[in-house]
C-alpha cells in the first residue's frame, strides 16, 4: 500500500465522523480564538508595554483555555458520533471514499494539515506567553487588587523594583517552579472564597532558602570592608532641629587580612548558625546554636525567655540565612517618624516649615476610615494648620505647604491598607534594632552557654558610632561632606 493510499484510509473515518455539530463548534472556537490571540500578539509586539491585568488574563490565560477547549471538542465530537452510529447500527463498515482527485477535497485536507501545524505553534507560544505573564510583577501585584496591594506598593518603592517577583519567590529550576504553581492554585481558591489571611503572614513559611535566590546576586563572601552610614532625623520642635547619626557598619565578609564583619560571622559558612524560634514571626529566639571554625557547636539559651521544653519542641528549628535579618528586603513598611525624616532629608518635605515633623507624624497616626479619606484629610488638615497658625508662611510658601501635604499623604498610602489590616508596625523589620528587636533577638546579653559564654551585645562588634544625634557632626566636616 502506498503512502497516499495509507493516508487516505486513515483520513476517511475522521473526514466522515467529523461532520457533526460538536466537532464543527470546536473548529470554530479554535479558529476564532487563534485569530484573536494572534491579533493581540501583533498589538503587543507593535505597542509594547505592560498590559492591563485583566487584558493579560484574557490574552494569556482565558483565550488559550478556550483554544484548547476547541481542540478537545473536535475529537470528542468524532468519538460521540461514532458511538451513536454504532449504537444505532448505522456505522459503516467501509467509510465513504475520499476522492483526492477532487480539488475541494485536496484543499480541505491541505487546510487541515496546515491548521494543525499552526495550532501546535499557537498552543506552544500561548503556553510560553501564559507562563511568562503569570511570572510577571504586574500579574503578581495587580490581578488580586486587595490581597496584593500592600506588597506590590512597597515592591514598587524598593531597591528590587526592577527585579521580577519570581526571581526571589521561586528562583531557578523546575522543581520550585512546579511547587509555586501548585501553591498559586491554592491561593486562587483562597482569593475566590475570601479565606486569605489579613495581613499576609510574615515571614513566608515555605520560602526557598536564600542561598538559592538572594545569593544569585548577593554573595556574602564578597561583602568586604565597612559601610559608611549617615542618618538624619528631625526633632518635633518648631525649627525641626536636625539630629544626625554617623555610623561605620562592619558589614563585610571574611577578608584576606583576617578581619570578619557581620556577614562573615553569620553567613560566610554554611550552617554556621541555627536557632529555635517560638513564635511564627521569629521575634522570640530563646535558643541559638553556633558552630565555630573547628566544627565545635555551642548552645546559647536565653535566661530571659526561659522556654519550656514543650515550647522548644513546637518551635521552628531553622538554619540562619539572609532573610533572618533582611526579613523585609523588598516589602518594607515604614514607621511614621522614620518615613517623615526620610522625606525631609531628601527635600520632598521642607524642614523650613515650622513644626512640620510634629504635625506630619500626628496626622499620619490618625485612624482614618478609608485611604481616600486619609489622603483628603491629611492634605486639608496640613493646609489648615499653616493657614491658621502661620498665615504669612502659608501665603509666601504655599507651594511648599501643598507639596508637604501631598508627600505626607503619599507616606500614608504607601504603608496603611485597612482592608488587609496593615497598620503601623504590623510587619517588624529585623534589620538593625531601632524599630523592632532585630539584632537584639539574639544579641541581648542574655543568651548564655553552659560554660559561661554569652552572645555579645557590645555595640562596637557591629558598628562604630562616629556621631550620635548631632546637629552638625564634625566628622562630616572633616570628610568634606558638609
Amino acid at each position: 500500500m502506498t503512502l497516499r493510499e495509507n493516508l487516505r484510509d486513515r483520513l476517511q473515518p475522521i473526514y466522515f465522523l467529523g461532520q457533526n455539530p460538536i466537532t464543527l463548534t470546536g473548529a470554530v472556537l479554535t479558529t476564532s480564538t487563534a485569530l484573536t490571540t494572534i491579533a493581540f500578539w501583533f498589538y503587543d509586539f507593535f505597542l509594547p508595554g505592560p498590559p492591563h491585568p485583566y487584558i493579560g488574563l484574557l490574552v494569556y490565560l482565558i483565550l488559550p483555555g478556550v483554544f484548547v477547549l476547541g481542540l478537545l471538542l473536535i475529537p470528542i465530537g468524532i468519538w460521540l458520533r461514532r458511538r451513536n452510529l454504532r449504537h444505532s447500527g448505522q456505522l459503516p463498515v467501509v467509510y465513504p471514499a475520499i476522492d483526492l482527485r477532487l480539488p475541494v477535497v485536496r484543499r480541505t485536507l491541505e487546510w487541515v494539515g496546515f491548521a494543525t501545524v499552526v495550532n501546535l505553534l499557537i498552543l506552544g507560544t500561548a503556553s510560553y506567553r501564559g507562563v511568562q505573564y503569570m511570572d510577571s510583577a504586574s500579574f503578581c501585584g495587580t490581578t488580586c487588587h486587595t490581597v496584593m496591594a500592600p506588597e506590590y506598593t512597597t515592591y514598587q518603592n524598593s531597591p528590587h523594583s526592577r527585579v521580577e517577583c519570581v526571581e526571589c519567590h521561586i528562583g531557578p529550576g523546575a522543581g520550585w517552579f512546579v511547587r509555586s504553581k501548585l501553591s498559586g492554585l491554592r491561593q486562587v481558591f483562597a482569593v475566590t472564597f475570601h479565606t486569605y489571611s489579613r495581613p499576609i503572614p510574615s515571614p513566608v513559611k515555605y520560602l526557598r532558602p536564600a542561598r538559592e535566590t538572594c545569593e544569585q546576586c548577593h554573595w556574602p563572601q564578597r561583602f568586604t570592608g565597612d559601610k559608611f552610614l549617615v542618618n538624619t532625623g528631625y526633632k518635633d520642635d518648631e525649627k525641626n532641629t536636625p539630629q544626625t547619626d554617623v555610623l561605620l557598619l562592619k558589614v563585610g565578609g571574611r577578608t584576606w587580612q583576617g578581619s570578619v564583619g557581620i556577614h562573615g560571622h553569620h553567613l560566610a559558612d554554611g550552617a554556621r548558625i541555627r536557632y529555635i524560634s517560638t513564635d511564627v514571626e521569629r521575634q522570640t529566639i530563646p535558643v541559638v546554636y553556633y558552630t565555630d571554625d573547628q566544627g565545635k557547636t555551642t548552645e546559647f539559651i536565653s535566661t530571659d525567655a526561659k522556654p519550656t521544653q514543650q515550647q522548644l519542641d513546637k518551635g521552628e528549628n531553622r538554619v540562619m540565612d539572609c532573610v533572618d535579618c533582611h526579613n523585609r528586603p523588598t516589602h518594607v513598611f515604614e514607621l511614621p517618624e522614620n518615613a517623615v525624616d526620610k522625606q525631609m532629608a531628601s527635600g520632598h518635605i521642607s524642614p523650613e516649615l515650622p513644626f512640620i515633623k510634629k504635625k506630619a507624624v500626628e496626622l499620619l497616626k490618625v485612624n482614618y476610615p478609608t485611604r481616600d479619606v486619609a489622603r483628603q484629610s491629611i492634605v486639608a488638615e496640613l493646609n489648615n494648620f499653616y493657614r491658621t497658625n502661620y498665615a504669612q508662611i502659608y501665603q509666601t510658601r504655599r507651594t511648599l505647604v501643598q507639596q508637604a501635604g501631598d508627600e505626607v499623604a503619599a507616606i500614608y498610602l504607601r504603608n496603611i491598607f485597612p482592608d488587609m489590616h496593615v497598620t503601623w508596625g504590623v510587619h517588624p523589620n529585623n534589620l538593625g534594632h531601632n524599630d523592632s528587636p532585630g539584632c537584639f533577638r539574639c544579641h541581648d546579653g542574655s543568651h548564655t552557654s553552659a560554660d559561661g559564654q554569652t552572645i555579645t551585645n557590645d555595640c562596637s562588634a557591629c558598628h562604630e558610632v562616629l556621631a550620635a544625634g548631632e546637629q552638625n557632626p564634625k566628622v562630616l566636616t572633616d570628610l568634606g561632606m558638609k
